[in-house]
């Protein structure tokens, strides 16, 4: 592979891409988190969705796996990054 030396600009930029997808990537995985759970705390605090009250906490505990698996994900592909392009940062 090649070392931090032999990048060209066409290298690094196209790393600094890579790098701002996984990021991009990972904050879709924190909004789909956030909606999940909203929707799940606005089921059960709204008494005209009572019906849905079991559907509201599937909701809030399926958000926590769907952050953890985005946070996972993240430093995961980070990890891939700096081992095949043998980078520090």
């Amino acid at each position: 592979m090649s070392t931090q030396s032999d990048l060209t600009t066409r290298d690094w930029l196209a790393i600094e891409r890579t790098k701002l997808a996984n990021e991009r990537t990972f904050l879709a995985y924190f909004r789909t988190f956030l909606v999940i759970l909203g929707t799940g705390i606005t089921i059960l605090k709204l008494e005209l969705l009572e019906d849905l009250e079991t559907f509201g906490i599937i909701l809030i505990a399926i958000a926590p796996l769907i952050l953890t698996i985005g946070i996972i994900r993240l430093y995961a592909v980070k990890r891939v990054i700096k081992k095949h392009y043998k980078i520090k940062s």
